[in-house]
This record gives structure tokens, C-alpha cells and sequence, in this order.
């Protein structure tokens, strides 16, 4: 009996379709490892950094407000090295003169134009210095001595200007002649000294060294305008930052140094007895 021919069998051309699932499957196995591994390890980094922190008693810092600079205004002065949590309190280095203070005035009152500010702020120079005014409207309620969350990034740009200078800063409160009777400002005279302090401890924050700020209130005694008129008394309630003039800085105390102890005052040692 004839064998029956069997037919050959046609070869399979999608075999690889076998291995290359299988290096698909393979290539996704190491990109999961890999991806693990980098989230463990950046777990890992971030508890040994808070570790670390928590050893050398840092704190996390908190976003900072946007500068001039990145809020879009112009820059006024050079901008100062970006500053660590820890970085001690700033020192300006630069002496300023009657040139300077006019090139900062300048430079204060286009920020204030473009930034619409004009009206919350004046800058003026005299023989005492740069002279800035935070008028009340812009930086305090009425009757209130805390500088407004609103007003703080505008206080910010403002006293950077100001940052560069070595000179002291003496800080002015001043108000209209509208009697105040609270429990907390008794008189005129206590509510304009509450806001020059606060004035001058939001510059302490921000690194101004406590030993060239001075703070003083004159309550209505040292107006601008007359008194006589609504328009007057709103120019009158203000708070003055004043960059002293080096003839002011002559004028202000100076801080006492540690007097040597006079020849002979220290502790008299005994002669060794002779045998």
C-alpha cells in the first residue's frame, strides 16, 4: 500500500513576537525596580537631611516673598548674596553721602510709579537724610499699630533700598493731633511709638543689625501740614524711616564700651615666702 506524502509544515514567522514579549516584560521589571529603588533612596536622603537639621537646631525655611525683582519691578540696588536660615544680621557696607541718598531716592520713587505705590509711600532727602514716609493709609488702620498683612512685601522692597547703607536708621512714628483714648494707646504718644517699634522690629527680622536702628514717637508734635485740615492730618499720620546723614549719625548715643580696669585695681598676688 502507497505511504501517504505528508505535506511539510510551514514555518512560523511570528516566534519572535515570543521573545520579544518577553524582553518587554523584562525591560518593565528593571524600570519598576529602578523607580523603587530612587523613591527609597530619596526617602532615605530626605530622613537623614531632617536628622540633620534637627542635630544642628535648623529649621525648614519658609518660602520667601517674592523680591522686586521677581514681582517684576525695577531693581534699586544690587542684589545682595541669597541669605541662609541661619545668616547673621546684615551690615550695609556702604558709606552713604548726599550723592548716594539721591541716586537711592531716585530709585525708590520709580519703584513706587511703576509699582503704584506713590500713594502709600514718600521719599524726600534733607539735611538729617533719605527720608522715607509710610503714610498710614498704606501701612496701618486706624487707631491700630499693626503693620497690615497687605502692606508687609511693599515694607520689604522698601527697607532693601536701604540695606546696602552702613549708616544708622532711626524709625519715627508720628499721628495727626485727633486725641486717642484706648486701653491700649492711652494718648498719641504710645500709638505712634507701637508703630515705629513694629516698623523697626520687621527690619530686625529681616537681618537690619538692632545696634544701628533707633525707634521714637512724637505723636502730634512734629507735623508735616496743618492739622487744621482732613488732607493735613492724613499727611501727618505717617512713619518715618530716616538714613541718617553722617552730621545726624553724630548726634545719635553711641554704645558704651567696657572700661579698662585702672593700673593697679586687679587682684594683688602674695610674694612666695623666702626660707
Amino acid at each position: 500500500m502507497a505511504r501517504k506524502k505528508e505535506h511539510e509544515k510551514e514555518p512560523n514567522h511570528e516566534r519572535w513576537l515570543v521573545s520579544y514579549a518577553d524582553f518587554i516584560t523584562l525591560l518593565f521589571a528593571v524600570f519598576v525596580t529602578l523607580y523603587a529603588m530612587s523613591q527609597t533612596d530619596k526617602k532615605k536622603i530626605e530622613e537623614v537631611m531632617a536628622s540633620m537639621r534637627d542635630s544642628f537646631g535648623f529649621t525648614q525655611s519658609s518660602a520667601p516673598t517674592p523680591s522686586v525683582i521677581e514681582s517684576g519691578a525695577m531693581n534699586l540696588i544690587p542684589q545682595a548674596p541669597s541669605k541662609a536660615t541661619s545668616t547673621p544680621m546684615r551690615r550695609g557696607k556702604t558709606r552713604g553721602s548726599t550723592k548716594e541718598f539721591k541716586l537711592t531716592k531716585a530709585s525708590l520713587e520709580a519703584f513706587l510709579i511703576k509699582s503704584g505705590a506713590q500713594d502709600k509711600v514718600s521719599v524726600s532727602q534733607n539735611q538729617r537724610g533719605l527720608v522715607v514716609s509710610l503714610k498710614e493709609g498704606g501701612f496701618f488702620d486706624s487707631g491700630s499699630a499693626t503693620i497690615k498683612p497687605s502692606a508687609v512685601t511693599l515694607l520689604k522692597d522698601v527697607i532693601e533700598s536701604l540695606s546696602e547703607y552702613s549708616n544708622d536708621i532711626r524709625v519715627e512714628g508720628h499721628t495727626d493731633n485727633i486725641p486717642i483714648s484706648t486701653s491700649a494707646f492711652p494718648s498719641n504718644w504710645e500709638l505712634s511709638t507701637a508703630r515705629a517699634t513694629n516698623v523697626l522690629r520687621y527690619m530686625m527680622k529681616e537681618d537690619f543689625e538692632p545696634d544701628h536702628l533707633s525707634a521714637a514717637g512724637y505723636g502730634e508734635y512734629r507735623p508735616i501740614a496743618d492739622n487744621d485740615s482732613a488732607e493735613g492730618r492724613k499727611k501727618n499720620r505717617r512713619v518715618d524711616i530716616v538714613l541718617l546723614s553722617e552730621q545726624e549719625e553724630r548726634r545719635e548715643p553711641t554704645a558704651m564700651r567696657p572700661v579698662s580696669a585702672p593700673l593697679g585695681s586687679g587682684p594683688i598676688t602674695p610674694e612666695p615666702k623666702k626660707e
